[in-house]
């Protein structure tokens, strides 16, 4: 039942999170409203206990070598299944690597929502609310973090962070030994998604279909009648730039005699792609080439005198990718 997979997608989810809060800055001005200082607030990953007892046993945490305020940190602290963005566990869907070579099947992700808390520290109240007011507005309550699952297959989904709760702690009270820590804690919600294992099916592309027809009385083993009829899938356009010609004058959406610079390149009974058109070529008279126009649901349009003409060969039938249209090529063996 259980095989070995890490799709990394906890980890991804945590570094984009903690992500969002880069770039943050606390401003000081004089009392000529100059600015005097600018301090990029930094983050780092831990819990809100741990920094907070490190300030409380530093006597002087003011030296660069030490801990400064203001700072934050954020914290994964839960996860937990979301029922109501559940889908059908049995549906699945296909995709492919970046260049095309490997083609991946998925079964529907499963919803989970990830707790995260972020602390913000600071030593002025002023600090802090330049910090509050630099986070807040985007939380509508919620946030989209756009993340990339899956490594190499570039999934990119996005994730809505949701801000649920903000406690308030400023401990003003005590001697004047007591530093103070004013503390703001955010409570997040992302809802995310965990993916299964991702099979390889590129090998389970179906490249060729062959139908036979028996037709009349098989009495005796051998039918009245026997048709084999095969299947191939074929491109519409050019993969591999082979260029064989150019339009050696202006077409327009209806002419069907194109004359071109090379016609000794382009063979009979062939397909030749010019912009987005594909064409098929029934003769070659002259200069001349006798076309269809449209051929495969594409459209027919106007093209310009110099026009690349480009050949689609049985190579480019190898080439076709997950997603694009193509056509058939029917034979009767």
């Amino acid at each position: 039942m259980f095989e070995y997979f890490y799709n990394e997608i906890l980890r991804s989810t945590i570094i984009g999170f903690g992500s969002l809060f880069n770039g943050i800055e606390v401003h000081h001005q004089n009392d000529q409203d100059q600015t005097v200082s600018v301090i990029q607030v930094p983050i780092a990953y831990g819990p809100t206990q741990k920094f907070l007892a490190r300030m409380q046993q530093e006597a002087n945490l003011n030296r660069p070598v030490q801990i400064t305020l203001p700072r934050m940190s954020f914290e994964f602290i839960s996860l937990t299944y979301d029922p109501s963005r559940k889908t059908s566990k049995n549906q699945t869907f296909i995709t492919t690597s970046p260049d095309g070579s490997q083609v991946k099947r998925l079964y529907s992700p499963v919803p989970y929502n990830m707790g995260f808390e972020l602390s913000i520290y600071t030593k002025l109240n002023d600090d802090m609310l330049q910090i509050i007011e630099q986070i807040l507005p985007y939380f509508q309550p919620h946030y989209n973090l756009s993340i990339k699952f899956l490594g190499s297959l570039n999934e990119i989904r996005d994730v809505p962070v949701v801000l649920d709760t903000i406690n308030m702690d400023d401990d003003y009270e005590g001697n004047f030994d007591t530093r103070r820590a004013l503390v703001y804690t955010l409570q997040f919600t992302a809802k995310t998604y965990l993916y299964g294992p991702v099979t390889d099916v590129s090998g389970d592309i179906i490249r060729k279909v062959t139908i036979g027809y028996l037709a009349g009385s098989i009495g005796g083993g051998v039918a009245t009648r026997d048709l084999t009829y095969q299947v191939t899938p074929r491109a519409t356009k050019d993969y591999d730039n082979s260029l064989i010609s150019n339009l050696d004058e202006d077409v327009d959406i209806s002419q069907t005699m194109i004359k071109v610079t090379n016609p000794e390149g382009i063979t009979e009974n062939t397909y030749v792609y010019i912009d987005t058109e594909e064409m098929f070529v029934e003769k070659v008279i002259g200069e001349r080439i006798k076309v269809r126009r449209g051929q495969d649901n594409t459209k027919a349009s106007i093209h310009v005198l110099g026009t690349d003409v480009f050949s689609i060969t049985k190579e480019d039938n190898k080439l076709i990718e997950f997603g694009d249209d193509f056509g058939f090529s029917a034979n009767i063996i």
